[in-house]
């Protein structure tokens, strides 16, 4: 393998951002392959798949044993989003979608990017009206909750396929909807982490047979992240978290208005 510095460096960025905030991996990595280094966006997608599948793993391991993994709410998820994962790879093999290099694609992730920003700024606000919420809106709430579940799933499913950004930031917030109560902050991270595992495992692997990921590449950004996760991490005890997910939301906000009008 040869090491690129610039990609590494990329890698290690991103890690911090991810170790720091629990989101954010595919929301930066996919446009700033595409915007900075240049890597056709199909090749940034499933590089950038396999990439958080295989960082992520070592965070629901960790999560795992300190027993903050809703197995059950993974499996309601993964019903829907596994499925729906691997039909749209059929999709984009028939239509020929994978071999787009602009325009569907790059208005995909501009998209999925502004869903991630709202996201991440609506994730306390929706929690605080989920606490509150009424007993019969709550009673209403359990009965639906695996359905919707497993559809909120199937969106994930389409969405993290198609431009490898969702998991994190779209995920969780979903999630909070869902079960206000029953997920407590850590219990909600270990449990998205989970789910997003196997989840981007199928769609990278679909996107790595198409030919749409780059092993170097790869192997690069993961020599980079490793560190940055570890770095995020100790940063997010000291730094305050409110204000850097508002940087983060802007920051995504405009790299998809970047990406819409480029």
């Amino acid at each position: 393998m040869d090491l690129n510095l610039p990609n590494a460096i990329a890698g290690l960025l991103v890690g911090i951002v991810v170790g720091a905030t629990g989101v954010g991996g595919g929301a930066l990595m996919t446009p700033l392959l595409v915007l900075v280094f240049g890597v056709a966006p199909q090749t940034a997608v499933g590089t950038d798949l396999l990439f958080a599948a295989l960082t992520k793993i070592f965070g629901t391991a960790v999560h795992h044993r300190q027993g903050t993994v809703d197995w059950p709410v993974v499996r309601r998820l993964a019903l829907g989003s596994l499925p729906a994962a691997a039909g749209t790879l059929a999709w984009m093999t028939l239509t020929a979608t994978a071999q787009v290099r602009g325009g569907f694609l790059i208005r995909a992730v501009a998209i999925a990017l502004l869903i991630t920003a709202v996201g991440i700024l609506s994730k306390d606000w929706i929690q605080r009206m989920g606490s509150k919420g009424s007993s019969g809106v709550m009673e209403l709430l359990g009965r639906s909750q695996a359905v919707l579940t497993t559809l909120a799933g199937v969106i994930l499913g389409i969405l993290v396929t198609l431009t490898s950004i969702g998991a994190g930031a779209l995920g969780t917030v979903m999630l909070v909807y869902l079960y206000p109560v029953r997920l407590t902050p850590s219990r909600l991270v270990g449990t998205d982490l989970a789910h997003a595992i196997p989840l981007t495992i199928i769609a990278g692997t679909g996107h790595l047979m198409m030919g749409n990921v780059n092993p170097t590449l790869l192997c690069n950004l993961l020599l980079g992240s490793i560190p940055g996760v570890l770095l995020g991490s100790w940063v997010s005890t000291r730094a305050p978290m409110q204000w850097v997910r508002v940087g983060l939301a802007v920051i995504l906000a405009v790299v998809a208005v970047k990406m819409l009008t480029t």
